[in-house]
């Protein structure tokens, strides 16, 4: 049986978290974030995880996590930026609920993400270039796994938000319960298990 869950696919700093985050809160269900579910699971960063034990390790872990995430989890979940380049993980989201593919593009994922060392792949003498380097290969991937696609460079998280609401708002059957001021009162209101 699979769950109620809304994932979030992109490069990384597209705001997967960030917004994801938010937008569980708004909706008020859980939230859940494979990266930090991997972190709990080895007890340690995934950058260290990477040195140690390279990437290939590191997309068998993945793997593992986002087969369990997606068989049980409920509401929203951010993925790691590199989950779709396995098509085990791309089936497995999309079986689970919606996918919503946050779209930025290298420059504007650049201006984020000077400064942040805690990402393993962007441990390069060129970042930026990494960046190019990592759209060129993932977004297909992206776009074959999503249902929606979100425009994330403008890097305004509440506009993101507003218009992933406005989204799934159109949906025939929407993925997730309304916001809790729209819900019906009672017992029989929608709920997430």
């Amino acid at each position: 049986m699979t769950s109620s869950l809304l994932s979030l696919v992109g490069m990384p700093g597209a705001g997967k978290t960030t917004i994801g985050r938010r937008l569980a809160r708004e909706l008020g269900v859980p939230f859940h974030d494979s990266d930090h579910e991997i972190e709990r699971r080895i007890g340690g960063s995934i950058r260290e995880f990477f040195a140690l034990r390279g990437e290939a390790a590191f997309r068998d872990l993945e793997h593992a996590v986002i087969t369990d995430l997606a068989r049980e989890a409920t509401g929203v979940l951010a993925t790691g930026g590199g989950t779709v380049l396995r098509e085990a993980n791309r089936q497995a989201l999309r079986g689970a609920g919606t996918v919503v593919y946050l779209h930025a593009t290298p420059q504007s994922l650049h201006e984020r993400l000077r400064h942040d060392r805690s990402r393993p792949l962007l441990q390069v003498e060129d970042p930026l270039q990494r960046l190019h380097e990592l759209f060129s290969q993932r977004d297909g991937f992206y776009r074959a796994s999503a249902h929606l696609v979100l425009d994330t460079g403008h890097g305004h998280i509440g506009r993101s938000v507003h218009e992933l609401h406005r989204v799934l708002g159109r949906q025939a059957a929407p993925p997730l319960p309304p916001p809790p001021h729209q819900r019906p009162r009672g017992p029989r209101g929608p709920r997430l298990r």
